[in-house]
């Protein structure tokens, strides 16, 4: 369900709860790709049970990284021209951006240390 440009996944359980966009065809380059900081991009759908279970993680993630890392969904249903360009053809696909270029990709639901690992390549 989204909430203005907020990804509502799991139940935030307290603290402060780090933004989440969801971005789009449209917005991708600006928010993604011309980003201050590297970029990791989950895309997902409704449909995709792997994505659901993924996105308490995702989520973490964005928390965890704040300010270092911008994590960021991408509904593959709504948005399927940037999932093409990048060849994604199975989902949940993560893909992490430096510099405006993928340098790491992850395709199926992993235990969180690799997501956190994933970031942390990013700031190395």
């Amino acid at each position: 369900m989204l909430v203005g440009s907020r990804f509502r996944g799991a139940p935030h359980t307290g603290g402060i709860m780090a933004d989440l966009s969801e971005v789009t065809d449209q917005n991708f380059e600006a928010e993604v790709l011309q980003a201050d900081t590297p970029a990791i991009v989950d895309f997902w759908a409704e449909w995709c049970a792997p994505c659901r279970a993924i996105s308490p993680i995702i989520q973490e993630l964005a928390e965890s990284f704040e300010g270092k890392v911008k994590v960021v969904k991408m509904n593959v249903d709504e948005n399927p021209a940037t999932p093409a360009k990048y060849g994604v053809r199975a989902i949940p696909t993560i893909l992490a951006i430096r510099d405006g270029q993928v340098v790491e990709q992850m395709t199926g639901a992993r235990p969180k240390t690799a997501f956190h690992e994933m970031a942390e390549k990013l700031l190395a």
